[in-house]
């Protein structure tokens, strides 16, 4: 793994900033490589950046996530009602078709779907699908009101975050918007989500570095990436939430437009 110091705080500073708002990681990921001509940072420093953004979700919705695991237990083995124990079902629920999806297509999708002009499009299609949830959805229904299908329905919409630029946050949002909650419930349902999927994903990813020794990991290194997405993260989501019921997603519907239209002229460069 060759990773600088410099390398380490872009990335980290890209994965905490996109990883949780609606304009994808995976455009972001592509500017630097194509401005500085970088390699791939390697699966070793992929999985750290992750872990920092997991780390950073899991902190922020820690009273949240005892509770939940609290109802779920309580759930399964007294069969004890509860909102929470109910939320627990439906995020099951909604990691379901991801799990698939993703055991059945992430090779192709890594194989044939990442270059830039795929990434552009996507990101940009998907700007004018939120624009439209965003403007059109009733946005009066709460969370505390979702239903299994509703679940499923978001679910299902997070399995085409499979193909970069999609932004997976962005598309999650975008079905609970459709659905007709409102947008602090479709962020927070996004951020819950996240946490199984991030898990799993840097879980596989993992597998793939038994073996390492410390040295070729350089520890270091991995440890600061993770420090500022996680930090980066933490910041991007307490902002996120409490503006969005102020500002509404048009300024990210902006910013992903203007982003698809830059990505592409690099590609033609």
């Amino acid at each position: 793994m060759d990773i600088n110091l410099f390398q380490a705080t872009v990335l980290g500073l890209i994965q905490g900033l996109t990883e949780f708002l609606p304009i994808s990681s995976s455009a972001h990921l592509q500017i630097p490589r194509i401005l500085f001509d970088w390699s791939d940072q390697g699966l070793t420093f992929d999985v750290a950046l992750h872990f920092g953004s997991l780390v950073a979700v899991l902190v922020y919705f820690r009273d949240d996530i005892v509770e939940l695991i609290k109802a779920g237990f309580a759930r399964v083995a007294y069969k004890k009602k509860s909102s929470y124990a109910d939320l627990f079902i439906l995020l099951i629920i909604a990691t379901l078709p991801a799990v698939l999806f993703g055991f059945l297509f992430n090779e192709i999708t890594e194989k044939y779907a990442r270059s830039t002009e795929v990434v552009a499009i996507f990101t940009l299609v998907f700007a004018l699908v939120l624009f439209y949830a965003d403007r059109k959805g009733s946005l009066g229904r709460l969370l505390k009101e979702m239903t299994w299908k509703d679940a499923f329905y978001i679910g299902m919409a997070q399995s085409i975050a499979l193909i970069p630029g999609t932004s997976r946050s962005g598309i999650t949002m975008t079905a609970a918007l459709l659905l007709g909650y409102d947008r602090k419930s479709a962020a927070k349902f996004s951020f819950l989500m996240s946490i199984p999927v991030i898990f799993g994903g840097s879980l596989l990813r993992s597998t793939d570095l038994i073996g390492s020794s410390l040295i070729e990991l350089n520890v270091p290194i991995l440890f600061y990436g993770a420090l500022v997405s996680g930090t980066v993260a933490y910041l991007c989501i307490s902002f996120f939430l409490s503006l969005i019921e102020r500002i509404g997603f048009f300024p990210f519907v902006l910013y992903r437009v203007l982003m698809a239209v830059i990505l592409l002229s690099m590609s033609l460069n």
